[in-house]
């Protein structure tokens, strides 16, 4: 909170989005300082934080699918 009210004082009037880690109360803080703004969870930390629920078996398959380049279309 002290974070988001020193960018208010120093003139941010408003955000857009923002990507959060999903840090407990975070989402709470910026909702009050900037009640307007897009919150989402970082890909990363989702992706993490899904990956503990993977049986260690399938641990290998899938992060070798996550490690996969993306073909976009011609």
């Amino acid at each position: 909170m002290v974070v988001l009210n020193e960018l208010k004082n120093r003139g941010v009037e408003d955000i857009l989005i923002i990507s959060v880690d999903n840090l407990k109360g975070f989402s709470e803080a910026i909702a009050a300082c900037y009640p307007q703004a897009e919150i989402q969870k970082c890909i990363v930390h989702q992706i993490r934080n899904s990956v503990r629920y993977v049986n260690y078996k399938d641990l290998r398959k899938v992060t070798a699918d996550l490690r996969r380049p993306v073909r976009r279309p011609v």
